[in-house]
């Protein structure tokens, strides 16, 4: 039994949800993380996903992140597989999160 993908929500959508309390999970590798990342993401690499899955709030709003949507929706949707009931994939990831000039870290301190 497969679960239904997560819904996907627009950057700004996303923003207003972490605004709200929401955890923005991003997946991408750390090196990737570093360049460029959504502020306030927490990074939860999807190479090490399946083992640290369980850290992830159950009780909270998830908004999956990655490069451009394609990475986080397959995280969001094995969340939902393993039992998490609020989780939305953002649309078009870091790169439409930049694009929509909504802040960003990264780059060397």
């Amino acid at each position: 039994m497969t679960a239904t993908p997560p819904r996907d929500v627009t950057p700004t959508e996303g923003q207003r949800m972490v605004q709200e309390g929401a955890l923005l999970v991003d997946v991408r590798e750390p090196a990737e993380y570093a360049e460029i990342h959504a502020e306030g993401a927490l990074l939860v690499p999807l190479s090490e996903f399946e083992a640290r899955y369980s850290e992830l709030p159950k009780d909270r709003d998830l908004v999956m992140i990655c490069r451009s949507g394609a990475r986080s929706a397959r995280a969001g949707q094995y969340l939902l597989e393993h039992g998490y009931k609020d989780v939305v994939n953002l649309a078009g990831g870091t790169l439409a999160w930049a694009e929509a000039g909504l802040p960003v870290g990264g780059g060397n301190p």
